[in-house]
């Protein structure tokens, strides 16, 4: 490896007590300590119900039962400079049905994923089948830990054997041992000890053990078997130390109690190894075969344990060739006999601890964290981000159809009034009132459906978006009003420079396209009175809004001249802001982004078509280009600036929170674009951002409900927000209708330039 690497571990982690939690610090620690400088850190599945104390290595806990905490975690990993993800899979550990919600936060990873498989079935469930075969497929690497592992893999599960590694348990690196200097320590010294090492659980077989006592001690009557070990904690919560109990009876009831020691803690990992060194013979009596990996067998046999074991998968690979002896499962009687013969045999017992302790040394850490990193090597050499870019062909197929919006929410957003700001979930809140930005984007919906001759939006309702316009008027300061309450008392006497304009964009749009010949006279009569108040406005979204409705307004009224000066003066102040601002390849109008982006390079598109001007083109050109490179992820996917502080020059884009606003003011500038360089490209960059509401974005979920037509307000860090606001909804039904309209249209407006050599 040429340079640093840093790996995040995904499973569960010290302090917690499980066998995966000690695998993955052991791996960790493993990697971090190697020659080949990596930098490690950890995301912890935490069961929600246990607060753990972890340490600095641990960045993220997920709780197991919380889908949102798995999509957050997705985002830490992506924005976190990871060059491969190393995910310690056990089917108990993630929340779901067989863990599947892992398969969430696995499908948003844009980083290479080395996944160790630490259960392999040979007759899984439908669902335990279908979720393995998921994280096999996201994953650029798979591991096992034994040759069965690699089998199973490829028949049951038909993993690609191209993809698969097999790297055996680690293990730390002790000296072989004498047994009897660590039984003094303990106060065991001159008996034969057994021992028995894992968290207490009825699959474990201690009870055959117990069962073996009487034919052991019948050779050696002061032989000793110690189990230690907590109870697991899932059996505890569940049953308490029921099944702890019930050992220490039967080991009473048959007489062997003075024989069997129980040891009820977690150990550390140098406190089990002084342990491990004690014992004369070390015995898993484990109950099912389709064991793949057993840490506590890994460990005593890299010590130079003389092993007994019943004949599970990981024990029949690693104790093959005498390193070890296998009995029948559930068989106290082999058991004891097995148990008892090593103990009289001090030469065979030696030579199987100097087999297993040769053979451990491939299986020490400092080996282990070799292969992982040349598996990890080998991840990211194979690794493809999954593009988003190679299926917009087909969606672009089937775009949205204006007949089928549904408009069941915005028809409930809606009184005698208009159109109310906020819900709580989908119920109106009256709380907030009213404002003229979200009536003003009512009667844009109202008049490009109408235009499409859509009849959804009545006649009376887009009556009343007009209305509260007209009732926004404020003629003495020659500005609109922009928050009613509830009560119909305006809350200011003008509301913002960019309500203002928002309101002129809505009003050009209805002088030229309204169904209704005195609703378009109408707005024209009040466009023209407003319009003229822009030119003392600051804000470049409030110039920008007004050029969109000029757009509209100068085809209905081509005979008003001082509305073609008025968009030639705010045309040329925002390419000269762009000229000044720009610097190298970043081309933009102000230090930072804020909200509704987009309409900025939207409008001078298309007043730059409108106007024939080249140079007012290409200014909305390059900067749509260039917002563009700040709302794509890596993966293809768009991804609007988040409102979360927005970003000055100099910092990367906020993720969150993410608003539809975004992606509409995205979708009309690209369709723009389109329309003035028939650039396909542009045409499938505004379909791919439409994509966004239907689940193609950083939480993979779609923000709307397509029986009722609402759209959730955004996409929170950690989840969708769950209300459905006026602006929300608003913005993608107005997506709707433009892209439908798009799709159906398929071509470019007139140009009287030659525009596409601007492109």
């Amino acid at each position: 490896m040429t340079k640093s690497r840093r790996i995040a571990f995904i499973g569960n982690s010290l302090p917690r007590q499980c066998g995966i939690a000690t695998f993955t610090t052991d791996l960790s620690h493993a990697l971090a300590a190697s020659d080949r400088d990596v930098e490690t850190r950890i995301i912890a599945m935490s069961d929600d119900r246990i607060a753990y104390a972890y340490p600095d290595d641990v960045v993220f806990e997920i709780r197991d039962g919380e889908i949102e905490d798995y999509v957050t975690a997705a985002r830490i990993l992506n924005n976190g400079g990871y060059d491969a993800v190393s995910l310690q899979h056990e089917f108990g550990i993630f929340g779901g049905a067989d863990g599947e919600f892992i398969l969430t936060l696995l499908s948003q990873l844009r980083i290479p994923i080395v996944t160790t498989l630490h259960t392999i079935l040979a007759e899984p469930t439908p669902n335990q089948l279908r979720i393995l075969q998921k994280v096999a497929g996201a994953s650029s690497r798979v591991v096992a830990m034994a040759q069965k592992g690699r089998a199973l893999l490829e028949s049951v599960y038909g993993v690609d054997p191209a993809k698969i590694d097999v790297i055996a348990h680690g293990i730390p690196d002790r000296a072989f041992h004498n047994p009897e200097k660590a039984k003094a320590s303990h106060g065991y010294a001159g008996r034969p000890v057994i021992l028995t090492f894992g968290l207490l659980s009825p699959n474990k077989g201690i009870e055959v053990v117990i069962d073996a006592m009487p034919t052991i001690l019948a050779e050696r009557p002061d032989a000793l078997y110690v189990v230690l070990g907590a109870t697991h904690p899932n059996l505890l919560r569940q049953e308490g130390e029921s099944y702890r109990d019930s050992l220490c009876a039967r080991a009473q009831q048959i007489g062997v109690g003075p024989s069997v020691v129980f040891l009820n803690q977690f150990v550390d990992v140098p406190t089990l190894l002084e342990f491990i060194a004690m014992c004369d013979v070390y015995v898993t009596p484990y109950l099912d075969e389709a064991q793949m990996t057993s840490g506590t067998l890994a460990y005593s046999f890299g010590m130079g344990s003389a092993v007994v074991s019943t004949p599970y998968w990981h024990a029949q690979e690693l104790l093959d060739q005498g390193r070890g002896t296998l009995v029948p499962f559930g068989d106290a009687d082999a058991t004891g006999r097995a148990i008892a013969s090593l103990l009289g045999d001090d030469g065979r017992r030696m030579a199987m601890r100097r087999a297993a302790y040769t053979a451990g040394r491939s299986m020490i850490w400092s080996q282990i964290a070799s292969l992982y990193l040349d598996s990890v090597e080998k991840a990211r050499s194979t690794f493809r981000p999954r593009l988003v870019s190679d299926v917009v062909a087909q969606r672009i197929a089937r775009p949205p159809q204006l007949t089928s919006l549904k408009l069941g929410h915005f028809n409930a957003m809606c009184d005698d009034t208009g159109i109310f700001q906020h819900a709580v979930y989908s119920v109106p809140d009256r709380a907030h009132g009213y404002c003229v930005d979200d009536n003003a984007r009512a009667l844009i919906l109202a008049t490009h459906l109408a235009a499409a001759a859509e009849t959804g939006i009545s006649e009376r309702r887009t009556g009343s978006f007009a209305s509260f316009i007209q009732h926004a008027w404020n003629p003495d300061l020659q500005r609109f009003r922009n928050f009613m309450s509830f009560d119909r008392r305006w809350l200011e006497e003008q509301g913002s420079e960019d309500s203002h304009g928002r309101t002129l964009w809505a009003l050009g749009v209805c002088a030229l396209s309204d169904n209704d010949r005195p609703r378009r006279r109408w707005a024209g009569t009040l466009f023209a009175q407003a319009m003229a108040t822009v030119l003392g406005f600051h804000s470049p979204r409030a110039w920008a809004f007004a050029l969109i409705g000029l757009d509209a307004y100068c085809r209905a009224y081509p005979e008003d001249k001082s509305a073609r000066t008025l968009r030639l003066q705010l045309a040329e102040r925002l390419v000269d802001l762009a000229r000044r601002v720009s610097s190298g390849n970043r081309h933009w109008f102000e230090e930072g982004l804020s909200y509704e982006n987009a309409r900025i390079p939207q409008a001078l598109i298309l007043t730059g078509v409108a106007t024939g001007n080249p140079q007012i083109i290409d200014t909305g050109l390059k900067t749509l280009r260039w917002l563009m490179t700040q709302q794509t992820g890596e993966n293809g996917r768009f991804r609007p600036v988040g409102t979360d502080g927005f970003f000055d020059r100099g910092q990367a884009p906020k993720l969150f929170d993410q608003q539809p606003v975004e992606a509409t003011a995205t979708i009309s500038a690209c369709l723009a674009a389109h329309a003035a360089t028939a650039d396909k490209l542009w045409l499938e960059t505004a379909f791919r951002t439409f994509n966004w509401f239907t689940g193609s974005n950083d939480h993979g979920v779609s923000l709307i409900d397509p029986e009722t037509g609402s759209c959730r307000d955004g996409l929170h860090p950690d989840r969708p927000n769950e209300n459905r606001g006026a602006e929300s909804v608003l913005c993608y039904l107005i997506s709707c209708a433009e892209i439908g309209v798009a799709a159906r249209l398929m071509r470019p407006v007139p140009q009287p330039l030659e525009l596409r050599q601007l492109s």
